[in-house]
């Protein structure tokens, strides 16, 4: 890399802060190369979105790809709930295993699952996987309280989540986020009040929100819900490379 700016440090793969958690929604193989090549080192994890590792036709193929450059997969926490729902979670453990999977996601943002349940999941799950929860829904029309986000957060976190998502879609417009994509920042202050946001990533999907998140709480905050297209620009608001967040990472004056 060129020497002539003083570019803010980032934290080294694998990393605990600074995650870009990248959303496959149908990537061929050769998509997946061309992505690591050109930003490889700026992607943490990758999820399938939703059910399409039921429906991809180059499953294995693409999950060795992100394998050779030591990409984590984890598969859409919507199959998780199906799998919940259907009574279908062992087979669905044994898939993971068996296509060497080692994260998984669980969310109830689809099904009614109660929050003890959850939480069993979670702690089955964590003790051969390392576990995302999500919290929030994915209905625009259900509101949670930012007291109930914190105390799902920290339970979730306790049962043996590694991280907890909070939820947003890949519209950016739930969770989080108001209908017209506007952070809800009131409930991220109650939330980060109580949680370190390290413990947490935040669904992102949409350049002003991930600048309002860069802003709020610094580089190495953890984003979800990258498109691939948007991965090195992202790395670049990291960085103070756009116009957007070169305030937020201006070195000190001599």
């Amino acid at each position: 890399m060129a020497g002539f700016l003083d570019l803010p440090e980032r934290s080294p793969k694998p990393r605990e802060r600074g995650l870009t958690h990248v959303l496959d929604k149908g990537l061929s193989c050769a998509e997946v190369d061309g992505l690591m090549e050109v930003a490889g080192d700026a992607v943490d994890i990758v999820k399938l979105g939703w059910g399409t590792a039921l429906v991809t036709a180059n499953l294995e193929a693409k999950l060795a790809r992100y394998a050779a450059h030591d990409v984590p997969v984890v598969l859409g926490g919507t199959l998780t709930e199906l799998a919940i729902r259907d009574a279908r979670l062992d087979g669905l453990i044994a898939w993971c295993k068996d296509l060497g999977i080692s994260h998984v996601e669980v969310s109830d943002g689809t099904i009614a699952l109660e929050a003890e349940r959850k939480r069993e999941i979670v702690a089955r799950l964590a003790r051969e996987f390392t576990v995302f929860s999500e919290v929030g829904s994915k209905d625009d029309e259900k509101i949670m309280a930012p007291y109930r986000w914190v105390e799902e957060i920290e339970a979730e976190l306790a049962a043996g989540a590694w991280k907890v998502i909070a939820e947003a879609r890949e519209s950016g417009n739930v969770g989080i986020f108001r209908g017209d994509g506007e952070v809800r920042m009131g409930l991220i202050d109650e939330i980060v009040h109580a949680i370190d946001p390290a413990h947490l990533i935040f669904e992102a999907p949409r350049k002003e929100q991930q600048v309002w998140f860069l802003k709020r709480f610094g580089r190495e905050v953890n984003l979800g819900n990258i498109a691939p297209t948007d991965v090195l620009s992202l790395e670049t608001l990291r960085l103070g490379l756009r116009s957007d967040t070169v305030q937020a990472t201006q070195p000190p004056t001599p």
